[in-house]
């Protein structure tokens, strides 16, 4: 499946905020953009992390993530959210932290359940804003 617009999803654990958005990217430089768009929408963010899938011309597939120094491997955690659903684009978490530490387990599961609510946001209809 493409993503074909942006689509995205706020989570509060433990005061620590998560907006995770679901958007068309075919390359690096897609990234990019948007993680430059989301840093000044967010900029007391203390991480921005991400993955992408996108086809190449010969028809091949490019996985790519970043975990942007946050503890848990969240890049990874994004990306296998992409492959698991099969799609064919990015997706961006960027994390307020809000003084609670939540270990590497709760950071792990924390950008799971945001990045799948923008999943399951991009299948119900109309982006959210």
């Amino acid at each position: 499946m493409r993503v074909e617009r942006e689509s995205e999803f706020k989570l509060t654990v433990e005061r620590s905020r998560f907006h995770a958005v679901l958007f068309p990217a075919a390359s690096d430089a897609d990234v990019a953009a948007m993680v430059r768009r989301k840093k000044s929408e967010h900029r007391k963010a203390n991480h921005h992390c991400w993955a992408l899938r996108s086809r190449q011309s010969g028809g091949g597939v490019v996985e790519r993530s970043k975990d942007d120094g946050e503890v848990g491997h969240p890049g990874r955690v994004l990306l296998e959210l992409l492959r698991n659903a099969d799609i064919e684009g990015a997706i961006l978490v960027s994390r307020l932290f809000g003084g609670v530490k939540l270990g590497v387990g709760g950071v792990s599961r924390a950008f799971r359940e945001a990045a799948a609510g923008a999943i399951a946001a991009d299948r119900s209809g109309p982006a959210q804003r």
